[in-house]
């Protein structure tokens, strides 16, 4: 009997072996589960957390776009303004006034990245300028004579096109052939 107990105590370590690597390997797949979870649940937080931002950033690019648009109205309206006072009788101190507020006006659209587009003078390019009134010329391209109301572009992309009085190109060089 002895030596079945003894025999019995002899396995009872090895199966007890057995079970504790059996359980170990399952928590090590666990353990493996989990942390495959985390770094799925980290790469997805990632992944929103740069989607918000990217929505924030264009959400607030469209306001400022807005609000330039808006007081780009504005600045035109200063412009004729300047316009009727510089022909007009009214007083210094008022010219004056209207130049300080389109002065401001100006540099604060700077500021925000609004940028003029330089028309006059410039050859006619209908990603920028808007032909309203034309004219013959005898250049042998299209160009701009005349700023009718000033385009601008915001932060590189084009805000409004500048209206343009544009001189044709003559038709002798227009074909290719000398006149």
């Amino acid at each position: 009997m002895e030596q079945e107990n003894d025999e019995q105590a002899a396995e009872s370590p090895e199966k007890e072996a057995i079970a504790l690597k059996k359980e170990l390997a399952d928590e090590k797949r666990k353990n493996e589960e989990l942390l495959n979870s985390l770094m799925y649940a980290q790469a997805d937080f990632e992944n929103y957390r740069k989607r918000m931002d990217k929505e924030a950033k264009e959400a607030s690019e469209a306001m400022a776009k807005d609000l330039v648009t808006k007081l780009l109205v504005v600045q035109d309206e200063l412009d004729l303004a300047a316009k009727h006072a510089a022909g007009g009788t009214e007083s210094a101190e008022l010219k004056e006034g209207i130049g300080m507020v389109r002065k401001n006006l100006e540099a604060a659209l700077e500021s925000v990245g609004v940028e003029r587009i330089e028309a006059v003078g410039k050859p006619f390019d209908p990603s920028v300028h808007e032909a309203v009134a034309k004219a013959q010329g005898d250049s042998d391209r299209d160009m701009v004579v005349e700023e009718i109301r000033p385009g601008f572009t915001f932060r590189g992309q084009l805000l409004r096109p500048t209206m343009v009085k544009v001189e044709l190109a003559s038709k002798a060089t227009e074909g290719g052939e000398a006149g």
